[in-house]
């Protein structure tokens, strides 16, 4: 696949580019190189990973497809909160998260993620992709990122953290969403 498509990903999150290129090493993966970003001020996944891909479409060489993604979580006994402002939630969302379910017995979550491809003459896929869950009582395991410490993701016992990687790119929403992302890019070509 390499040596049919040029795809750059219009992020400037290191931790989501490594994780992509775990996923889908075939690709190649590139990243953007940009130091700005356009604003994430979509009101859904979609949005916000069309808006980065058509600002990544502006930048990038003419010949490559051009990947925007937004992910978040959505916690069931915060009305889905913090949701597309997972990453701008609170100086320190891992804490608040378990600070508001203290007392709580609700713990139900997802993970979420949206990608939009633009194709080098414009043509636009959109794939997503979902990780059903629980957050756990407290933070554990050092891999991954994010909230990755405190999702449990159903029928495990151990948090993605804890999980790993290897674990990660064979089932995150991420993933999910990445895999989803490339096969409707070998079709279209």
């Amino acid at each position: 696949m390499t040596d049919c498509h040029k795809v750059v990903l219009a992020s400037g999150n290191a931790h989501k580019l490594d994780e992509l290129r775990r996923i889908l090493p075939a690709l190649g993966l590139e990243a953007l190189g940009r130091d700005d970003a356009p604003p994430e001020d979509g009101d859904t996944y979609e949005a916000n990973a069309r808006i980065k891909a058509l600002w990544g479409r502006r930048h990038a060489p003419a010949d490559a497809w051009v990947v925007g993604e937004d992910s978040g979580i959505e916690v069931d006994a915060l009305g889905g909160r913090p949701g597309i402002h997972s990453a701008r939630w609170d100086a320190d969302p891992v804490a608040r998260v378990l600070a508001e379910l203290r007392d709580r017995d609700d713990r139900d979550c997802r993970y979420r993620c949206v990608m939009v491809a633009l194709s080098p003459a414009g043509a636009e896929l959109v794939a997503d992709g979902e990780l059903a869950g629980s957050v756990a009582t407290e933070a554990r395991g050092t891999g991954g990122f994010g909230y990755d410490p405190i999702v449990v993701p159903a029928g495990e016992s151990l948090t993605v953290a804890e999980l790993g990687d290897g674990w990660k790119a064979r089932h995150s929403h991420r993933a999910r969403a990445a895999r989803a992302l490339e096969t409707m890019i070998v079709t279209r070509s």
